[in-house]
């Protein structure tokens, strides 16, 4: 039997599937989970197998559901990308860009630019998703991510939105009291304050690794999942921070904060980067506008530099 509403039902399919439940989903698409248990009915139905196992604790996919959520994901990629593409020779921008970012970074740059896009076409909408994991464009269908750090290998294809540096950083108070380190080597009795847990992108490694960092690097005083809370305890001179300068470069142009040079910030040699990465080959429209508006807002030099 052909299932008139397969394209809608195999999009019901998928978002039950990332976020576990029928009642993620039907929160997802406004929709009563009972909704979307009758569309996942009439998918099954409509292709003769069985695609999720459901039980009171989970759903889990069956072969079957597997090999459709691989199809299902570029097939849906596409479907959107051309209804954009279609829609974009009226002038008009619309459709979801979902993006994923640092929630700092986010808050700082992601959303102005957006406000701007926005406010040039209302028929655009965002889900942004502020968030420290790594989050993957193609299981996640994400239009893009933004990385920040060195890329790995990956099958992603990246455009550059900056350079970043990474900066040493105290308040003139806090160096007052415990004096101002010339070298790496100096810093051994500071206060520091480093990231709590995550991908070690922005840490104190690359220090601990030049001479006489190891020994330098005491026991850290102060611990944050969050880099603007890290920020915000340099500033309250709680210790030495290392951050990047897209968090703490407009402290330092305001003279809230002091940058620690010390030996000649050798971590900087290979200045790391922001990152856009995508999956498809080419960018959709509100992407490419998108991606556009955040070199804008960022600028060269970044605004933060």
């Amino acid at each position: 039997m052909k299932d008139v509403r397969f394209a809608e039902h195999l999009a019901v399919f998928v978002e039950v599937v990332r976020h576990g439940s029928f009642s993620g989903a039907g929160r997802r698409r406004g929709q009563t989970p009972s909704a979307v248990v009758r569309q996942i009915d009439a998918l099954e139905f409509s292709l003769g197998v069985p695609l999720l196992v459901r039980s009171t604790r989970a759903l889990t996919m069956t072969e079957a559901g597997e090999r459709l959520l691989e199809r299902a994901q570029p097939l849906l990629d596409q479907l959107t990308d051309t209804h954009a593409e279609v829609s974009a020779f009226s002038g008009t921008i619309g459709g979801t860009l979902r993006l994923a970012c640092f929630p700092t970074f986010g808050k700082r740059y992601v959303i102005p630019a957006l406000e701007r896009v926005m406010a040039d076409h209302p028929q655009l909408t965002v889900e942004l998703d502020l968030t420290e994991r790594l989050a993957d464009p193609v299981l996640e269908r994400l239009d893009a991510v933004i990385r920040i750090g060195r890329l790995t290998d990956s099958t992603l294809i990246a455009s550059k939105l900056a350079d970043q540096r990474r900066l040493l950083v105290a308040t003139g108070d806090y160096l007052d009291r415990a004096g101002r380190p010339q070298t790496v080597a100096d810093l051994a009795g500071h206060r520091l304050i480093d990231k709590l847990h995550g991908a070690d992108l922005l840490g104190w490694s690359d220090v601990a690794c030049k001479p006489g960092g190891a020994e330098a690097i005491s026991p850290v005083m102060f611990r944050c999942d969050d880099f603007e809370a890290m920020r915000l305890a340099a500033l309250a001179g709680m210790g030495i921070a290392f951050l990047a300068d897209w968090v703490v470069g407009p402290d330092v142009q305001a003279g809230r904060l002091q940058r620690l040079d010390l030996d000649g910030e050798p971590w900087n040699a290979e200045p790391t980067g922001v990152w856009l990465l995508r999956a498809l080959a080419q960018p959709s429209a509100r992407l490419r506008i998108v991606g556009t508006a955040l070199r804008d807002f960022i600028g060269t030099p970044p605004v933060w530099s």
